[in-house]
């Protein structure tokens, strides 16, 4: 069962204008799965997107890399299919990337060019391009603004439950909305972004500061979180920006408006990355690791997600088992060359387990017990050696999640 994590409310998805979405069952892996989505974009949006840093990167993240290149004020819609990656298909999987833009395309009215695909699911299996195209008159005819949720659960593989999130700020003097939906819950560490993320908003926002305003967000939240380490073949995390909303444009991030628009932007991006972790595959607990003291914010994360990583660590939160020196053990092999074990503080949650290196003679193993018996923990540890910080958020491992991996192309 997921973390604290409840479907969304579709009331609570505000429509973006300039924004429309639509999802069929095309039947690409499965029947009866809602597995193809299109959304639309009003003529003149701006689209910026980052993608996974994996060198075996799927063939529509390939894609979508040379559409944008081409100019991403000219993107008119997004594809995406679930149940298949369309990775490890070389030659003929981009061949079939490039022909499902086409279809879409020609459907719509506008060039190939235009479309950006996105496909998640079974690496190295080929792209049943001819159901995406049988199933794209019944997306089209699905359009709606208010068709979020739908979206969100249209983009679903081993999740259990849909993750999306909304907010509307006021900036000058405008109601401005931000929207966004994600998908994963496995094959989880992003070095980039997460599996699959999508945020649309209407704010005006000068199209040159997209780039900068997807990678701030994306280095704030979606890679800020792991699962299990692995980083997918497919990750993408898009902004879209229709420009349709009534204040003045914002031409510098560092201005009152821009200042607003990158802290919904980034409040929206870790609801929807902290939602994958708390849906991780067979997560009981959502875990925060935070690093402080460090002399660089680099340092920090290595220590981060040197314990947010280690299955010795996540096995021990999974049992309520407070074998601390386990974490111990991971901030010592995190590659932090000059550190000074005789500095370190633990705590978990409230409970002081660990200073100058050592066991603090108060801990008591039932007070550590109690922390790791709840289903959001905090674990906190002081590098006392300057004054970065850093926090991943994970979960633990439970014997479900080796079940679901398992089992996963049966």
């Amino acid at each position: 069962m997921p973390v604290n994590l409840q479907a969304p409310d579709p009331a609570s998805l505000h429509a973006v204008p300039g924004v429309r979405l639509g999802v069929t069952m095309a039947g690409i892996r499965k029947a009866n799965r809602r597995d193809l989505s299109v959304i639309e974009l009003a003529p003149g949006s701006s689209v910026a997107g980052v993608f996974t840093a994996n060198r075996f990167c799927a063939a529509p993240v390939q894609v979508c890399r040379e559409h944008l290149a081409l100019g991403g004020n000219e993107i008119r819609a997004i594809l995406v299919n679930t149940g298949n990656a369309n990775a490890g298909t070389g030659e003929d999987g981009l061949a079939r990337a490039r022909q499902s833009c086409q279809a879409l395309a020609g459907a719509m009215g506008v060039k190939p060019a235009q479309i950006l695909p996105f496909s998640t699911g079974v690496i190295m299996e080929t792209l049943p391009v001819d159901r995406i195209v049988a199933g794209l008159p019944a997306a089209i005819a699905a359009l709606k603004a208010d068709n979020w949720a739908e979206a969100a659960a249209g983009i679903m593989t081993t999740d259990t439950l849909p993750k999306a999130a909304s907010r509307q700020v006021q900036i000058g003097g405008a109601t401005v909305t931000l929207t966004g939906i994600s998908k994963g819950a496995g094959m989880i560490r992003p070095n980039m972004a997460t599996m699959l993320g999508y945020v649309a908003t209407d704010a005006n926002v000068a199209p040159g500061l997209l780039q900068a305003l997807v990678k701030e967000a994306a280095d704030a939240s979606f890679n800020r979180i792991t699962i299990d380490g692995d980083t997918s073949t497919n990750d993408s995390f898009v902004l879209i920006a229709t420009h349709k909303a009534a204040h003045a444009r914002i031409d510098s991030l560092d201005s009152a408006e821009g200042q607003v628009l990158r802290k919904a932007l980034i409040e929206v991006s870790q609801q929807l990355a902290q939602a994958i972790v708390r849906d991780g595959e067979g997560a009981t607990k959502f875990i925060s690791v935070v690093v402080e003291g460090g002399k660089t914010e680099e340092e920090c994360k290595l220590a981060a997600y040197a314990i947010a990583h280690s299955p010795l660590v996540k096995t021990a939160f999974f049992a309520s088992d407070p074998n601390l020196g386990r974490i111990l053990a991971a901030v010592g092999y995190a590659g932090i060359a000059d550190l000074d074990q005789t500095l370190i503080d633990l705590h978990l949650d409230d409970v002081h387990v660990v200073t100058k290196g050592g066991r603090r003679p108060e801990y008591r193993e039932e007070d550590g017990q109690r922390v790791m018996k709840q289903a959001e923990i905090t674990v906190r540890v002081g590098l006392n050696r300057g004054t970065a910080t850093t926090t991943v958020w994970t979960c633990d491992f439970s014997h479900e999640y080796v079940t679901i991996n398992a089992d996963y192309r049966s």
